[in-house]
């Protein structure tokens, strides 16, 4: 569920470990608007899950206005550690300069990648515990906002798929309001890491990518409030909200 954090191509770091299972993720059907930080609307998107056992099935696909697809369909257990199984995230359109069309595969550790003109390339990758592509809510709704930083790897897309690491970080509290009712949301930082002589002289030449936030309402039962960030390397900065249903009067 919501993968598109965008992620570009550089060194790995020190991996971190599967994310502990605090609250089991049920069946689920959702609703969210991607809009412009101006408030614009983009494309609708509808989030579901499904549950067998211990596997579960996520889907987040956004329809934009003007045609274009976001579509990340992602499978992973939940015994005792979150553990991603698959992931594919397939995004085409006039809103992604360059399509993508990328499959994970944990078990085998292929990365199966199709470009617009039919070609197929296949990259094998020793693939982390921690591996978290169409992850991150999940996973931070069962982190405490008292750690104060965790590292999930992820597999960057591109000709030649890359591992690399995130940094997460809670930034303090913030306040929001539903139908009124005061509440507060953990900001997350989601912030890719780049080590060594790369990673001082990455932000001088702009190719630090700009942080991603998630908003999660932490306690006994946390829920996705909102999120910030760039769907694809490179791209503006857009806002996922979730929304009600309306009816016709």
């Amino acid at each position: 569920m919501l993968a598109g954090v965008a992620l570009v191509l550089l060194a790995p770091g020190l991996r971190g470990e599967p994310i502990p299972v605090r609250h089991q993720q049920g069946a689920a059907h959702g609703f969210l608007a991607l809009r412009s930080l101006q408030g614009t609307r983009l494309a609708i998107g509808d989030v579901t899950q499904v549950v067998h056992g211990d596997r579960v099935t996520s889907r987040l696909t956004f329809r934009f206005r003007d045609g274009s697809i976001d579509d990340d369909l992602t499978v992973f257990s939940q015994h005792g550690v979150f553990r991603l199984i698959s992931d594919h995230h397939v995004q085409h359109g006039p809103s992604f300069p360059k399509p993508i069309d990328v499959l994970i595969e944990t078990v085998s550790g292929m990365i199966t990648s199709r470009t617009d003109d039919g070609r197929v390339n296949r990259e094998k990758l020793v693939l982390p515990a921690d591996l978290a592509n169409g992850l991150p809510p999940n996973l931070l709704m069962n982190i405490s906002p008292s750690v104060p930083e965790t590292k999930l790897s992820f597999v960057a897309p591109g000709a030649k798929p890359r591992l690399i690491q995130v940094s997460v970080k809670p930034a303090g509290k913030v306040g929001f309001s539903v139908g009124g009712s005061p509440r507060k949301a953990t900001d997350y930082v989601l912030h890719v890491d780049i080590g060594g002589v790369a990673g001082m002289v990455a932000p001088l030449i702009g190719k630090q990518p700009p942080d991603y936030h998630i908003w999660i309402m932490t306690g006994s039962t946390p829920a996705f409030i909102r999120a910030e960030g760039a769907l694809y390397e490179g791209g503006p900065v857009w806002r996922i909200e979730q929304i009600s249903p309306s009816f016709a009067q």
